[in-house]
């Protein structure tokens, strides 16, 4: 991404905010060292509600992006496109697709994100649902780390991840939530038909709302001491057994 564009980047504390609370994706936000003041303060919890650490810079290097009143902020903003699943499903069912899609409830980690996303991409997975709030942001090192893979997969921002789940499966799509809870392994279940997987948070997993809407818990079997693996790894061995059963014959 192109930081020196020129319209791909606000400046000022309210403009800021407003981008924010519309929810635009910031990439990256500097803001002045020492900055002050009750917008400031608002601004900054916005930020760390959304997971979105700033840089704290000297005012030198605000200038060189700007030389009007950035007031101590400048942002840049994501240039990856955003849907509405809504959208995205009946077209799938008219191009005569069978519908895969991998829904992420609360991923805060940029770089699994990214790397998830990598991989839906290569497995063929139409679409990537995340929330609106409380996800990582999508930002330069999500891009980085997917390869460029975002811009060739479909993200979907949704208010309600529950209400998501129930629009899937009222539009014939089997919902699985991957958790350690589950007593089935992902054998066990058919991926062949239109199917979503959903994967939860690096900590806390998938939220009780979601869980109690999805079709089936799924896991994959640990034989080891630890007994927890890395959230793109997980999601990726899940998507390659989907694969799996979709590319076999017979």
């Amino acid at each position: 991404m192109n930081q020196e564009k020129k319209d791909d980047f606000i400046f000022g504390l309210r403009p800021v905010l407003e981008a924010l609370e519309a929810g635009k994706t910031i990439d990256k936000i500097f803001v002045q060292n020492a900055l002050q003041g009750e917008i400031y303060i608002e601004l900054k919890q916005l930020l760390s509600k959304h997971n979105i650490r700033p840089n704290y810079v000297p005012v030198e290097k605000l200038n060189r992006f700007t030389r009007k009143n950035h007031q101590g902020v400048v942002a840049f903003i994501s240039d990856v496109p955003f849907h509405k699943i809504e959208d995205v499903l009946p077209q799938l069912f008219e191009e005569g697709k069978t519908p895969f899609i991998l829904v992420l409830d609360r991923l805060t980690d940029v770089r699994n994100f990214g790397a998830i996303c990598r991989t839906a991409e290569c497995v063929g997975v139409h679409a990537v649902v995340i929330p609106e709030k409380g996800a990582a942001p999508i930002n330069s090192d999500a891009i980085k780390t997917s390869a460029g893979a975002i811009y060739n997969i479909k993200i979907c921002k949704e208010k309600n991840l529950a209400h998501t789940v129930d629009f899937l499966q009222q539009s014939g799509v089997s919902v699985f939530a991957a958790t350690e809870k589950a007593q089935k392994l992902i054998y066990d279940v058919d991926f062949k038909e239109p199917c979503a997987i959903v994967m939860g948070n690096e900590e806390t997993g998938i939220s009780k709302e979601v869980l109690h809407h999805a079709d089936e818990k799924i896991k994959l079997p640990i034989e080891g001491k630890t007994q927890s693996l890395n959230v793109s790894v997980a999601c990726g061995a899940i998507l390659y057994e989907a694969v799996r059963q979709k590319t076999v014959v017979g």
